[in-house]
């Protein structure tokens, strides 16, 4: 899995653009939270498996840039959860899930 990283409140309108051609998952992780890291860990672990080789994903640092997740939560209607993995596609959110709940599989079914 190659993160790319998301550090910029400029990169969102790229995302949206860019997921109407490639659906794109953003990752937002705490990296104080035990519950955050495990999540990750877990979702790079499955990653491989996942048959999500088309998905971009992005990887955002919740303490060096929450007014990004802020504005994420904004801009796409979702509340702010840590962790959070939402899967963009077409401009718009097609999945979120938060903490242990994320799941793959959901992530699949919708960037199809």
């Amino acid at each position: 899995m190659e993160w790319h990283s998301l550090s910029s409140a400029e990169q969102l309108e790229q995302i949206k653009e860019e997921s109407k051609n490639q659906p794109v998952v953003i990752f937002k992780h705490s990296t104080t939270c035990s519950i955050s890291a495990t999540a990750k860990s877990r979702l790079e672990r499955q990653w491989q498996d996942s048959g999500l080789e088309q998905v971009k994903p992005y990887y955002l640092d919740l303490l060096s840039y929450r007014p990004i997740s802020n504005q994420i939560a904004e801009q796409f209607s979702v509340r702010h959860e840590s962790p959070q993995l939402l899967l963009i596609k077409d401009g718009k959110v097609q999945y979120h899930g938060s903490h242990l709940g994320i799941n793959l599989q959901e992530v699949k079914k919708h960037s199809a």
